[in-house]
């Protein structure tokens, strides 16, 4: 039996203008520019620079900014033309600035042209004089080969590819052929199948009867290959059937200069620069800590007086006629959008700087100098608490800006760490366990590197308790690999 009822709950919505600062928070300055020029883009209201009459409020010392309250009218009928005539409320806008903009910054850096991998391999295969079969089948094979120089489609498929798409009946003998002949293109080891061919192209590139280490090198990764990458060098001799290490220790300082991505070399098409734009500007002033907030994140907007031209003509004229209603009401809503989009660019500003002097101020000894040792444990708790919001804005601030400074350009989630608590109780900051794993590893002998275990008990000796598998997983995260794989000959 069906029952109509009635029930009342209580939810909690975000509002649009909520909505757009969430998002507009999360990106970086580099993806601000181009979120501007789309709002720019798709609504009239709005539009970049300021005007004579803010040039001449900021000139006035006796002027004092005013901050209005928008609201959104959301009846057709009723339009208070005079809410969005006056000349003080949001006919410019200017987001305040930490620092002087440079013309120069907002130039598009010029674009390299390039020879694309495929294009220069395609070039060295109308050298060889093929034929027309043997052609569309090395085109097929150098259309096959990945950024990184590797075929990883195996032939089989290759085959039935020309099939298909070129009508051309082939077999796996006829297009190894051809792919051993692409194999002596440039750069060398190109167009191999996996990391042991492409080390082995390498090395016969180098072969000329004479070196002993290209020779050695070459039976080690045809005969020892497996146990060359785990670095068991004790089985390699015993299979080569050597005794001494010395005979393979300069084969094997010839194997690792080698080049694992042989496509990487050159470049893939059209290159464009790419460079880290600082959300966050940093300087020490003799012991001061200054932040600015980078130029490109005060954008100067303003809404356009042509369209408050337009509200005034409406005001004087005919309210009946519908064509000019419909006009305005069309207006009134991208006037709106453009205001929220003012208010949430200076919102965003606001919030960055907070939390960024937050960040600061908590690890203030580290900025001074540098030192990672003075990093202290940070969580994206402590800094809402500080400015006094949400965990969840802080983590959209510390996830995506940058901040640069007198020792190099850091991402903010590089100040935020666990904490560790030492002998003395001290609580000292998972990156200065980090920093000295690290800096046991590069001065323990490489003949006999550390294993976990024995870091442990280095870092407990030091007084950090610490257990094996947190120095495990703070090594991966250093990407340092294990023992055995860091073991060097000497």
């Amino acid at each position: 039996m069906q029952k109509l009822s009635l029930h009342q709950s209580l939810q909690q919505k975000l509002s649009p203008q909520q909505i757009q600062f969430i998002k507009l928070l999360q990106v970086p300055t580099a993806e601000l520019e181009n979120r501007i020029e789309e709002e720019l883009e798709i609504n009239p209201v709005l539009e970049e620079g300021a005007d004579e009459q803010e040039e001449e409020d900021k000139n006035d010392p006796s002027d004092e900014p005013t901050e209005e309250k928008t609201e959104t009218i959301s009846s057709q009928e009723d339009i208070d033309i005079k809410d969005y005539l006056r000349d003080d409320d949001y006919n410019s806008y200017k987001t305040q600035t930490d620092g002087d903009g440079d013309d120069d910054d907002d130039r598009e850096m010029p674009i390299p042209m390039g020879t694309s991998l495929h294009e220069t391999l395609t070039t060295q295969l109308g050298f060889l004089g093929l034929n027309d079969r043997e052609l569309t089948i090395g085109k097929q094979l150098i259309g096959s080969i990945e950024g990184d120089g590797y075929i990883r489609r195996d032939l089989e498929s290759i085959v039935n590819d020309l099939a298909f798409s070129q009508n051309l009946d082939t077999n796996l003998e006829e297009v190894e052929i051809i792919l051993k002949r692409i194999q002596s293109f440039d750069p060398a080891g190109i167009a191999a199948r996996n990391l042991q061919e492409c080390l082995l192209l390498q090395l016969e590139r180098m072969d000329d009867g004479q070196d002993v280490d290209v020779i050695v090198g070459k039976r080690i990764i045809q005969e020892c290959y497996e146990e060359f990458t785990k670095k068991h060098y004790a089985k390699i001799l015993k299979k080569l059937d050597l005794d001494d290490e010395e005979y393979i220790k300069d084969a094997i300082e010839l194997i690792v200069r080698l080049n694992p991505k042989p496509g990487g070399e050159l470049n893939t098409g059209m290159a464009k620069n790419q460079y880290v734009i600082p959300d966050f500007i940093l300087s020490n002033n003799n012991g001061k800590l200054e932040l600015a907030l980078n130029s490109r994140n005060a954008p100067e907007l303003r809404i356009s007086r042509s369209y408050s031209e337009m509200f005034k003509a409406y005001d004087k004229g005919d309210k009946k006629d519908k064509k000019l209603k419909e006009a305005v009401s069309f207006v009134k809503q991208k006037l709106d959008a453009a205001k929220w989009f003012i208010d949430a660019i200076k919102q965003r500003q606001h919030t960055l700087l907070r939390t960024m002097r937050a960040i600061v101020d908590f690890q203030f000894d580290y900025f001074l100098e540098g030192d990672e040792t003075k990093l202290r444990p940070m969580i994206l708790k402590d800094i809402a608490l500080i400015i006094s919001m949400d965990i969840s804005t802080v983590s959209r601030v510390a996830s995506s800006k940058t901040v640069q400074t007198d020792f190099g350009v850091f991402p903010l989630k590089y100040f935020f760490s666990e904490g560790i608590t030492t002998d003395s109780g001290e609580e000292v900051s998972s990156r200065e366990v980090k920093q000295i794993i690290k800096d046991l590893i590069e001065v323990e002998d490489k003949n006999k590197p550390f294993s976990d275990d024995k870091l442990e008990d280095l870092l407990n000796e030091k007084g950090y308790n610490i257990a094996r598998r947190t120095v495990a997983k703070y090594r991966e995260q250093l990407n340092i690999p294990v023992a055995r794989l860091r073991k060097e000959m000497r």
